[in-house]
C-alpha cells in the first residue's frame, strides 16, 4: 500500500505524516508541497520520501491513497482531482464549506466508483472511547445530557481561515461525535463570536442539539477561553462522568512521538488524567482508554484492499455539514433551526 500526501502544514506534518510512517506494510510515496521550507523539513523528519509539486506528479509516481491536508480554500478542488484520477482519497476537515460543497464531491466519487472518507480521527480519542464504552455498558443509565467542548487560549488562532473558522474546523468532530453516539439531531441554536478585525472568521461556539434520541448535547470551543469547561460531561440517571484536559495524541504528535516511537505506550493516559464516576457522594476514577488514531488509517487501508467498511462514511460527513449548516443559519437568524427530514 503506496500513501501520498498533498500537504505539510501543520496538519499534513503532525496529523498525518507520523501516522502514515507509523503504519505496517505501508509505503509513505512522497508529499506534494513547493513550499523549501516545508521540503527542507520533509527531508529532515523522512529522509527518503520525494516531494512532488503537484497532485498529478505525486500520481504518476504511484500512490493507493491520496490523503489531501491542505487550507480549506484549496481542499474540495484536490479532492476532486483525487477522484478524478481515480485514487481512493481522504480529505482533512472540514471537508467542504457547506453541505452542498460536499453533497458534489460525494456524488463525483459514487460516479468514479472511488472509495472517500475524511479524517475525523477524534473518534478514536482516549476520552470519546471511554465514554463510548460507559454508554455501551449502561453504567450511566439513561442520558439526558451531553457536554463536549475544546476550549483553549490561544489568541494567535484568531482570524485564522485555513479551516473556515473554529465552527467549521472544530465543529466537525465535536457534532460527528455527538451524533455517534446518539443519533440525528432534530433542531440546531448556535452563537457564534468573531472579533470586529475577523468578522467572517468565528474564535469561538456554542451549540444546543436536540438529538432525535431525546438527548440534549451542548457543544463548544473557543481559542480565547482562560478557564476551560471539563472536556466532555455526561449526565445519567445512574450517574455522571466528566473528563478534564485533552486527549494525550495531539500533545504527542506535536512533541514529534508517533506510534512507531513509543509502541504500547501510544494513547495511554497517565491516571491523574482520568476522568471521573460521580453519583451523590459516590466518586471514582474511571480508567480511560488508550487512543488509537492510527485505527482510522488501518480501516481505511482494510477498505481500500476489500477488507471492510469505511472508517467514516461519507454521508456521516453530510449529516456533520448539515448540523453545521443549521448552525450557521440560526446564529445568523437568533432562532432554533430544525432539520429537514427529521422528526
Amino acid at each position: 500500500m503506496r500513501i501520498g500526501l498533498v500537504g505539510f502544514g501543520h496538519g499534513g506534518r503532525f496529523f498525518h505524516a507520523p501516522l502514515i510512517a507509523s503504519l505496517p506494510g505501508v509505503t509513505f510515496a512522497g508529499v506534494v508541497t513547493r513550499s523549501p521550507e516545508r521540503r527542507q523539513l520533509l527531508a529532515a523528519g523522512y529522509p527518503g520520501v520525494n516531494a512532488f509539486d503537484n497532485l498529478g506528479q505525486l500520481v504518476e509516481a504511484g500512490v493507493d491513497l491520496l490523503v489531501i491536508s491542505t487550507t480549506l480554500q484549496g481542499r474540495p478542488e484536490l479532492v476532486m482531482q483525487a477522484i478524478e484520477h481515480g485514487v481512493a482519497v481522504v480529505s482533512d476537515k472540514p471537508f467542504a464549506a457547506d453541505t452542498a460543497q460536499a453533497q458534489r464531491l460525494v456524488d463525483a466519487a459514487r460516479r468514479q466508483g472511488v472509495l472517500l472518507s475524511v479524517y475525523q480521527n477524534r473518534r478514536w480519542d482516549s476520552d470519546f472511547l471511554t465514554v463510548r464504552k460507559l454508554l455501551e455498558s449502561g453504567a450511566l443509565g439513561h442520558v439526558t445530557r451531553f457536554e463536549s467542548f475544546i476550549e483553549r487560549f490561544s489568541p494567535a488562532s484568531v482570524g485564522d481561515a485555513s479551516g473556515g473558522g473554529w465552527l467549521r474546523d472544530l465543529g466537525s468532530h465535536l457534532v460527528d461525535q455527538a451524533l455517534q453516539l446518539f443519533g440525528p439531531v432534530q433542531s440546531v441554536y448556535a452563537e457564534r463570536a468573531c472579533s470586529p478585525e475577523h468578522p467572517e472568521i468565528d474564535h469561538g461556539f456554542f451549540m444546543a442539539l436536540t438529538h432525535a434520541s431525546g438527548v440534549i448535547s451542548h457543544v463548544g470551543g473557543s481559542c480565547l477561553q482562560n478557564t476551560p469547561r471539563p472536556r466532555f460531561r455526561v449526565s445519567g440517571t445512574l450517574g455522571s462522568y466528566s473528563v478534564e484536559g485533552f486527549d494525550g495524541q495531539e500533545a504527542a504528535v506535536l512533541a514529534g512521538l508517533s506510534p512507531k516511537t513509543e509502541g504500547e505506550r501510544w494513547g495511554a493516559e497517565e491516571h491523574r488524567r482520568w476522568g471521573w464516576f460521580e453519583q451523590g457522594e459516590e466518586r471514582e476514577r474511571v480508567p480511560t482508554e488508550h487512543g488509537c488514531w492510527q485505527q482510522f488509517y488501518l480501516q481505511m487501508i482494510a477498505a481500500a484492499q476489500g477488507r471492510g467498511a469505511l472508517p467514516v462514511d461519507p454521508q456521516d460527513v453530510l449529516q456533520t455539514l448539515r448540523v453545521l449548516d443549521a448552525a450557521r443559519l440560526s446564529d445568523e437568524t437568533g432562532q432554533v433551526v430544525r432539520l429537514a427530514g427529521q422528526t
